[in-house]
C-alpha cells in the first residue's frame, strides 16, 4: 500500500504535516477529512532504487522512536496510537513502514514484545526483552527513556569513533591524490628536460621510472585497488579471519584500550537497565553477554556467566575477563557486599564512558599534527626530489 506525505490546515487553522497510507489518493483525502484536516499539498512517496538507498532503521531512527514513545506514553497516551502518531507525522519512510508493521500486530491481538521481535534487524534481544518486561511490569515509558538515554549515547559513541577516524583519511586521501597528480600530469611534462642528459642521479632516474610506469599502467593499479578493496570486504565476511582480526585488536596497544572500553560500556548500561528493570542477575549476564561484538572477550564472559549460574561469586568470575581491571572489580566487590549492583554496574558503564571520551580527544589532538607530518614529509619528499632534479641538471651539463 502506498504512502502519502501531506501539508494540511487542522480545525484551528494550524498548519500540520505527515505521512499516511492508502490505496489512492482519494482514499488519502478522505482519511485526512475524517481526522479533521484540510489538505492542501498531497504526494505520493516515491520507491526509492535498492542500490542507492537504505531502507533499514538507523540509530537515529531508533533513538528518535524511543525517546518519542517514552514521552507518549509518559503523557498517558496508548501504544498503538503513539505508533500511529510518529507515523504519520515525522517517521521516515523506512520507520514509517516498520512502525506500520508493529501498528497492525498490536492491533491484531499481538502483544508489543512480540511485534518487535518479529523485525529483529532494528531491534536486539536485550531491546525486546526490556520491553517484554515493561509490559509485565506497566513502567513501559521507564523502559523505553532507559533505551533512548542508551541508544543517544550509542549514537555518540559511534559518531565520536568516526569523527577520529575521518580526519586521518582525509589527510591521507589527500596525500595520495596529490602524488598521483604529481607523477600523472608534473613529472611527465618534466621528462622532456632530461631526455638528453646522461647519468642522471638515481633519485630522478627513481622518479621518472614511477612517473613512466604509473602514466602506462595506472588502469591496471586502479584495478589492483579495486580487488584488494573487493578482497577485504570479502574477507571481513569470513568468520575465521574476522575472529583473527578480533583477537589481534586486542592485542594492539592504541585498539584493544578502544575496544575495551566500548565492549565495557555496552556490556554494563545493558546489566544497569536490565537490574533496574528487576531482571535476576543470571538472566541479566546472558541477555547482556549477547551484545559483546568481540568474539573473544563474549567467549570469556559466557564462560564466567556460567560459572555465576553454577553458585560461583560475580567479581572473581568476571575477573577472569579481560573487560574488568582491578579498579573496575573492586567495585564489583563493594557492589556484592552492599547488594546495589545496579548502581556499581551504571558507574562502571559511566567511568568507561569519560575514560573513552578523554582518550578519543587525545587521540584526536594527537593525529592531527601526525598527519600532517606525514603529508608534508610525503608530498613534500616528490617536490624535494624535483627539485634536487632539476639542479642536477647543471652539474650534468657542466
Amino acid at each position: 500500500m502506498p504512502n502519502y506525505t501531506y501539508k494540511a490546515y487542522d480545525k484551528t487553522g494550524g498548519k500540520v504535516e505527515g505521512m499516511i497510507e492508502a490505496l489512492t489518493s482519494n482514499e488519502a483525502l478522505m482519511q485526512l477529512e475524517q481526522e479533521g484536516l484540510l489538505s492542501f499539498e498531497l504526494k505520493e512517496e516515491k520507491k526509492s532504487i535498492a542500490l542507492f538507498s537504505s531502507r533499514s532503521v538507523s540509530l537515529a531512527d531508533l533513538e528518535f522512536l524511543t525517546a518519542e514513545l517514552s514521552l507518549l506514553l509518559e503523557s498517558g497516551v496508548k501504544i498503538d496510537k503513539g505508533l500511529d502518531i510518529i507515523r504519520k507525522t515525522k517517521a521516515k519512510a523506512a520507520l514509517s513502514d516498520l512502525l506500520n508493521d508493529i501498528s497492525k500486530q498490536i492491533k491484531a491481538g499481538v502483544s508489543l514484545s512480540t511485534a518487535f521481535k518479529s523485525h529483529p534487524d532494528a531491534f536486539d534481544n536485550l531491546y525486546c526483552n526490556l520491553i517484554e518486561l515493561g509490559e509485565a511490569s506497566g513502567n513501559l515509558s521507564e523502559v523505553f527513556s532507559d533505551l533512548a538515554k542508551d541508544l543517544k549515547f550509542k549514537r555518540s559513541l559511534r559518531s565520536k569513533i568516526i569523527g577520529s577516524l575521518t580526519y586521518p583519511a582525509v589527510i591521507f586521501s589527500v596525500c595520495l591524490l596529490s602524488i598521483f597528480f604529481i607523477f600523472n600530469f608534473i613529472i611527465p611534462k618534466m621528462a622532456t628536460m632530461f631526455n638528453e642528459a646522461e647519468n642522471l642521479p638515481w633519485y630522478t632516474q627513481m622518479m621518472l621510472s614511477i612517473s613512466e610506469w604509473m602514466v602506462q599502467y595506472q588502469s591496471f593499479l586502479f584495478i589492483g585497488v579495486v580487488l584488494f578493496i573487493v578482497s577485504i570486504v570479502g574477507l571481513l565476511k569470513n568468520e575465521r579471519f574476522s575472529n583473527g582480526l578480533e583477537r589481534l585488536y586486542l592485542k594492539l596497544p592504541l585498539v584493544s584500550f578502544m575496544v575495551l572500553a566500548v565492549e565495557r560500556i555496552r556490556f554494563n548500561s545493558g546489566l544497569a537497565m536490565m537490574l533496574r528493570s528487576g531482571v535476576a542477575i543470571d538472566s541479566a549476564l546472558k541477555l547482556s553477554t549477547g551484545n559483546i561484538k568481540n568474539h573473544v572477550l563474549r567467549h570469556q564472559l559466557e564462560v564466567a556467566q556460567q560459572k555465576i549460574s553454577r553458585g560461583s561469586l560475580l567479581s572473581p568470575a568476571l575477573k577472569q575477563t579481560d573487560l574488568y581491571p582491578d579498579f573496575f572489580v573492586s567495585l564489583l566487590e563493594v557492589g556484592e557486599e552492599s547488594g546495589n549492583l545496579e548502581r556499581v554496574f551504571s558507574e562502571i558503564s559511566s567511568r568507561s564512558r569519560q575514560d573513552f571520551e578523554d582518550w578519543t580527544q587525545k587521540i584526536t589532538t594527537l593525529i592531527e599534527p601526525l598527519m600532517i607530518l606525514f603529508m608534508g614529509g610525503f608530498v613534500g619528499g616528490v617536490v624535494v626530489v624535483m627539485l634536487m632534479s632539476m639542479v642536477s641538471l647543471n652539474d650534468i651539463g657542466m
